[in-house]
């Protein structure tokens, strides 16, 4: 009979143990939310932390080569921003600009009545079609090679495209 109680006892005050753990009896209600600053904000701070002493910009900064400017760590951002737009029929899951991903949800095109869900990987800086990486794929699997080919090809002429209007501002 001790040897029940004892048991009883004990899993109640592991149950008690557990739930105040997670959370059930209250906790601090009034917290402020988790900010999370833009993708710019940390670039421009990493690249602070690399060079604390340099001033922002200096007269001189004009006549410096300054390197390709469609690269930001090792994705080209004309083919990403193309690539956001010539999906944009598709919900975007989640985005990484640092190592190139975009994962997108089920989404049907414009006139179209299969349903897609697409991940696009740009792996390089190059304004190339070996930049990009595309996986399509339907409910029933995946999107057959020649959805795929066009879709990439799509994208990277609105990447061209967008390459051509920023040279000429």
């Amino acid at each position: 009979m001790d040897l029940t109680r004892f048991r009883t006892g004990f899993g109640i005050a592991l149950v008690a143990a557990f739930v105040s753990g997670c959370g059930f009896f209250g906790g601090n209600s009034n917290r402020a939310p988790v900010e999370t600053p833009a993708a710019e904000d940390i670039v421009d701070e990493i690249l602070l932390e690399r060079n604390p002493n340099r001033p922002q910009s200096t007269i001189f900064d004009f006549f410096r080569n300054r390197g390709d400017a469609g690269e930001l760590g090792a994705v080209n951002k004309y083919i990403w921003n193309a690539a956001l737009e010539t999906l944009d029929f598709l919900p975007v899951e989640s985005v990484d600009p640092f190592t190139g991903v975009i994962t997108t949800g089920f989404g049907t095109p414009p006139g179209g009545g299969q349903a897609y869900r697409a991940t696009i990987l740009v792996n390089d800086p190059a304004l190339d079609a070996r930049s990009l990486n595309l996986a399509l794929m339907t409910r029933s699997g995946p999107a057959s090679a020649a959805t795929v080919r066009a879709v990439e090809d799509a994208i990277l002429t609105r990447a061209r495209q967008l390459r051509q209007q920023d040279s000429r501002l």
